[in-house]
This record gives structure tokens, sequence and C-alpha cells, in this order.
């Protein structure tokens, strides 16, 4: 399709519908089975993706995607590190929250632990929850996403909206996907196990592949605000 022919592009109410319902249907996936993703398939939802909007088209973002041994070393890594506490962060993050955000927070949180059979005074059963992000729920694949070193607060809204582009390509194409603030909790590790310059900065990872529908995990739905709470209109 030429380049006029996508500016005139206008969606039919069939595609209208569609895109509503995979945008309204998305969901981050905690539990997945083991089956790797055709190589083919990841570089089209990848190549996709790449069409993401960014200021002044710099296209700040800069993934890295493991699979097969290098994921599982990778995971070993992560283990052996973050799930021992050993925190080196590219970007501070305190994961404190205030008044409704809090709130959310909370929910999803109880949702999750409820979902998995966890109690308030279950420690262990907690521990073990937390060291499930380390090993990427099960995703045979994993993209962690970087940025230059050079790059603010301007370049990582431009990663995000790539990362949402990226999340919602692969749920197009059938395959779920996680975002996780905690694969970025130490940014050397990652760096050493794929040999990458310093000069990228880690900001989080991906987690994706099929989705395990049996997975009472992935049956929670956390809510939403409504329109009317996150949005204000001027005329």
């Amino acid at each position: 399709m030429s380049n006029t022919a996508l500016e005139d592009f206008k969606p039919s109410q069939i595609q209208q519908e569609e895109f509503s319902r995979m945008v309204s249907s998305r969901r981050s996936v905690r539990a997945f089975l083991p089956d790797p993703v055709d190589q083919r398939l990841i570089s089209k939802i990848f190549a996709l993706a790449a069409s993401a909007p960014s200021n002044c088209n710099t296209q700040p973002w800069l993934p890295h995607v493991v699979s097969g041994a290098k994921r599982d070393s990778m995971r070993d890594a992560l283990m052996k590190s973050i799930g021992e506490g050993d925190h080196q962060l590219d970007f501070p993050y305190e994961g404190k929250y205030y008044d409704v955000y809090r709130q959310r927070q909370l929910e999803i949180g109880i949702m999750r632990y409820q979902a998995i059979g966890v109690t308030r005074e279950d420690t262990s059963g907690k521990r073990q929850a937390f060291l499930r992000n380390l090993e990427f729920f099960g995703a045979p694949h994993v993209a962690f996403i970087f940025m230059p070193d050079w790059a603010d607060i301007r370049e990582a809204v431009d990663v995000g909206m790539y990362a949402q582009t990226l999340m919602l390509s692969m749920h197009a194409h059938g395959i779920s996907s996680c975002p996780q603030t905690i694969l970025g909790y130490n940014a050397d590790v990652v760096r050493e196990q794929l040999d990458i310059d310093p000069s990228e900065k880690l900001l989080f990872g991906i987690s994706f592949g099929y989705k395990d529908k049996t997975s009472p995990e992935n049956q929670v739905h956390p809510s939403r605000a409504t329109l009317s709470e996150s949005t204000l209109f001027y005329e």
C-alpha cells in the first residue's frame, strides 16, 4: 500500500469494531504456555510496532528480544541478582502510590493473590509469586526495552507509545504479553548477559508468548477508571 493510500485510509465499521475489541480485550498475562512463537511471526510483530510515533521521528526505542537458551540463562541471572535483592536500576523507581492510585494498586494485588490462593499471612507464597516475575511467568520470550543514554522523559514517553503499539501488535496476532517494571531492576546484569553497551539504558521488560487459558491468574480482570473519572473535555 502506497503512502498516499495509507493517508487516505478510512476504516469500515467492522474494522472500527475490531479495533475497539482488540484494545479493550488486551490484558497483561501472568501464565504462559512453554510453546515458542515462530521467529517469522515475532519479526513481523516487531516490524509493525516500529510504526509507533515519536518526537521528531527519533524512534528512541532499543528492544532486545531473548528466547531459548539465552532466555533461560537470563532467568537464572535475574533470580540470582534481583531475586536476592541486588538492584541496579538505570532509572530510579520507588513504587510508592497515593490516594486513588494506591487503591488501584492494592485492588489488583488482592485480586492476583486471591486467584492463586495466596493469603496475606502466606509469606512463602508471596515470595514464590514474586519470583515468578523473574521467570517471565513461564513465557518463552522476553523483550528488554532500552533507550539511548542521552534520552530523557520525552523519549521515555515515546518508548511507552512504542511498547503499547508492540503489545497491541502481539495481541492482534494471538500473542499475549506482560509489561514488567521489575525486569529493569538490575540493568547491569541484563547488559552483561546480552553484551550490551553501557550507552543503552534499560527501562523495563515485556514477557510474551501464548496464554495459558487454564490459569486462574489469567482470569483476573482489573477495573478501569470511567471516562468521567479520567478525562476532562473543554469547549
